[in-house]
């Protein structure tokens, strides 16, 4: 009897035992869920703010480093010139008249840098009956270096620079083919004059100034069935984005580091109403005479962050997401006349 009553008594403490429930209570959950936040939110904070630090400082030599690359690019070509154009000329090369512009031109951009130089094409006339073996020679190109700034969504809210260029091709001394537009052949189809080039002329009566002033570009020919042919411009390369666009007449705008004289955007009515020509994130000064050009580049890192146009101005407290770079360089050519 005695071992049955404890039985029954072990078997009514294990059933009271399993049907016991744990966990936390309501006020419980809440005291923990009031200290993980007053934890976590400054953590969330703490990151959040780290990110942002990271990403303006990121945009910032991103920048910095665009605009070195761009202007040492620019100072390589610059090496090779042998005529840089001065106010004067870059506004004569942008007249509409007879048959101009004689480069580029359009409303949503300006002519900063414009020159002629003697760049090497390697490797292009044969010196061997198999053509296996090939000379080097030198042949003229101009060079047009524009400050842009449109609405074109692939590129970004600030402005950019954009590179034109043009060149002469390599004469055939035997055989080649024929390029259209010009007498002559040439070494290959690969090797002709590009659209609407034509090279300067020193002859006459003139300082090479002047000369040089009155280039006139192909602006067309006529074809072996006498028909007229409309001669076109090559197309621009971007060179660099996220160049500054604040304008001169901004509430706010940074005077520039470099004051030189004279720049070589002309100070034309054809020129200072467009937006381009008010901006100074890029600009030249140029000296003729000596073929040199001092060039200045302002970049815009707040571009790269910020998609509001009105958050991308300058001022004061952002002056670091403007850095700005300059070089001097002297052309290694020259021109002479008799």
């Amino acid at each position: 009897m005695r071992t049955l009553k404890f039985l029954l008594r072990s078997h009514l403490t294990r059933s009271k035992a399993v049907q016991q429930v744990g966990g936390f209570t309501m006020i419980e959950l809440l005291i923990a869920m009031i200290l993980a936040f007053l934890v976590i939110t400054p953590l969330m904070g703490f990151m959040i703010n780290i990110m942002n630090t990271d990403r303006q400082e990121q945009a910032k030599a991103n920048s910095e480093q665009e605009i070195q690359a761009a202007l040492d690019y620019i100072a390589r070509d610059l090496q090779q010139a042998i005529y840089i154009y001065d106010q004067t000329g870059i506004n004569a090369l942008s007249q509409t008249t007879d048959n101009g512009p004689q480069i580029p031109n359009g409303t949503d951009r300006v002519p900063v840098l414009v020159f002629w130089k003697r760049e090497l094409a390697s490797k292009v006339i044969p010196i061997t009956s198999d053509n296996n073996d090939k000379n080097d020679t030198f042949v003229y190109s101009l060079v047009a270096y524009y400050l842009l700034k449109d609405s074109n969504t692939t590129w970004s809210k600030a402005a950019r620079i954009v590179r034109w260029q043009i060149k002469d091709g390599v004469p055939a001394t035997t055989g080649g083919v024929a390029c259209p537009g010009y007498s002559g052949t040439y070494i290959s189809d690969d090797n002709c004059p590009s659209e609407g080039f034509a090279l300067f002329k020193l002859d006459g009566v003139g300082s090479i100034e002047e000369k040089m002033n009155g280039w006139k570009r192909l602006s067309g020919y006529e074809d072996a069935s006498g028909d007229d042919i409309a001669v076109g411009y090559a197309n621009s390369i971007v060179l660099v984005d996220f160049i500054d666009q604040t304008k001169t007449d901004d509430a706010l705008n940074p005077a520039p580091p470099v004051a030189c004289s004279p720049i070589s955007l002309p100070a034309t009515a054809t020129f200072n109403t467009r937006d381009t020509a008010k901006m100074t994130g890029f600009y030249a000064c140029i000296d003729r005479v000596n073929t040199t050009a001092q060039v200045f580049i302002r970049g815009n890192a707040l571009a790269r962050i910020e998609n509001d146009p009105n958050k991308l101005k300058y001022s004061d407290s952002k002056r670091t997401y403007f850095p700005n770079a300059s070089v001097r360089v002297q052309g290694r050519g020259y021109l002479y006349t008799k």
